[in-house]
């Protein structure tokens, strides 16, 4: 397959842009806007995964705001085992093959750990599609999210990491060093330009105290519930809103501990990435905490200068700013001192590793810059 622009048809590239969970689209966006507004970038969306599981409320959020290309189902509504996801992954990657096959992008790009991502990314390295990953490099245990976050860097043949410490992690797994670039993290990109959520808007939530914002690590669902529970019970005294949990396995659990507090927690299943973000620079304002094990704590807050409890080992590894304290969750005591400690703290937004809030223009600029059909970018070598 050729490609436009070296050719010299003066044809857009195509860039195929995988999203599939809520999470990863808010970091997308801004890459998104920024590959839809380049001269000699043609922007496709897929959406896929989570995105796709009934009621496909986020779905409906990216079809508002961009033109969707084509969308791979994976999952089943109600099924969240690993065993599951491993089935989810196959369709996957059977999909995403078919999908490219009829878009023909020239460059495919995934962010992430997630089975989305490493199903896009091994659909289109397979099939000699150059593979642009942002957020490699990282470490963050998850579920199996550390193991498929250097599988998708080995398959990927643009390194876009977000801090100079992941690009060196990557260039140390035998990454050529000329095609790694540190751009940022793209959770960085508009956060200034937010604003606090208004009056009615805050005290329509509840007017919270507390954040929760807890995900499953892959264990069975009665001990991610006894693990919530513990967490909420640290949390009684106070005013919570809590954000229901991804799809992964043991997501179950934490729902049915949230839903036996409603009296005492609000539950939302989702809010949009700028009301999200509005909420916590409001929290941030009001002396509030984030509590929980979600990236946003230690990326987002840490640039809106907002306290966090971060709890067990699912960020394990990542880099941390002054905004975080850690708490391995083990009890309800521990859990509450914790968060005493962070509402405590007086974070500093600049002082983060996550960049200035230009990652979307640097990959654009770096995609329409770097020919994906060069075959000493195709063809794969380690440097050690």
């Amino acid at each position: 397959m050729g490609d436009p622009l070296q050719n010299g048809a003066g044809v857009p590239r195509r860039v195929a842009v995988v999203t599939g969970t809520r999470a990863e689209f808010g970091l997308l966006r801004p890459v998104m806007h920024a590959v839809r507004a380049h001269p000699d970038l043609e922007l496709l969306v897929v959406a896929a995964g989570s995105h796709l599981i009934q009621p496909g409320v986020t779905f409906r959020e990216v079809k508002r705001e961009f033109d969707v290309a084509d969308s791979i189902p994976m999952q089943v509504a109600g099924r969240r085992t690993r065993l599951d996801d491993a089935e989810a992954l196959g369709r996957g990657i059977s999909r995403f093959a078919r999908s490219f096959g009829l878009l023909e992008p020239g460059w495919a790009v995934v962010l992430g750990d997630r089975i989305e991502a490493f199903a896009a990314a091994s659909a289109a390295s397979v099939a000699g599609i150059a593979v642009a990953h942002i957020h490699g490099g990282d470490r963050a245990e998850g579920v199996a999210d550390e193991a498929m976050r250097h599988a998708i860097t080995k398959l990927a043949h643009l390194h876009l990491p977000a801090t100079e410490a992941s690009a060196e992690r990557i260039r140390r797994m035998g990454e050529r060093p000329e095609r790694v670039h540190v751009i940022g993290s793209p959770a960085i990109d508009g956060l200034r330009a937010i604003e606090p959520i208004d009056d009615d808007g805050w005290k329509g939530l509840g007017a919270p105290e507390v954040v929760f914002l807890l995900h499953p690590i892959g264990r069975l669902d009665e001990e991610e519930e006894h693990s919530a529970d513990r967490a909420l019970s640290a949390l009684e005294d106070r005013r919570v809103l809590a954000l229901m949990p991804n799809h992964d396995p043991g997501r179950d659990g934490i729902v049915r501990a949230l839903e036996a507090r409603q009296g005492s927690v609000k539950p939302v299943d989702h809010l949009p990435r700028a009301r999200f973000v509005g909420v916590l620079r409001r929290l941030a304002a009001e002396g509030g905490v984030l509590v929980g094990n979600s990236s946003c704590g230690l990326i987002e807050a840490a640039a809106l200068g907002l306290p966090v409890v971060d709890l067990g080992l699912r960020q394990g590894g990542r880099e941390r700013a002054g905004n975080a304290v850690h708490d391995p969750g083990l009890d309800a005591a521990s859990i509450r001192d914790a968060v005493e400690r962070a509402g405590r703290l007086r974070p500093d937004p600049d002082d983060h590793p996550y960049g200035d809030g230009r990652a979307g223009e640097r990959v654009a600029a770096l995609l329409a810059r770097i020919d994906p059909h060069d075959r000493t970018l195709l063809r794969k070598r380690n440097m050690f």
